[in-house]
């Protein structure tokens, strides 16, 4: 009896850190993902890409693809 108890007690806590651990990546998945993605062209620059202005616009370097505010 005491070992059924014991059992319950570990599926439970691993159910709910299993839980707890899929929450926490679908919440990190959705603050990537729905982040705004501007740099200012200075840090465009020191990512190693290029500023184009005209098309606003971060080309090459770490920032590539990300819009200049």
């Amino acid at each position: 009896m005491r070992i059924r108890r014991t059992l319950a007690a570990v599926i439970a806590t691993a159910a709910l850190a299993g839980l707890g651990l899929t929450g926490a990546a679908t919440a990190t998945a959705a603050t990537t993902q729905g982040a705004a993605t501007y740099v200012t062209p200075s840090q465009c620059k020191q990512g190693g890409g290029t500023a184009d202005l005209t098309d606003n616009v971060c080309k090459g370097g770490t920032y590539d693809g990300q819009a200049i505010d």
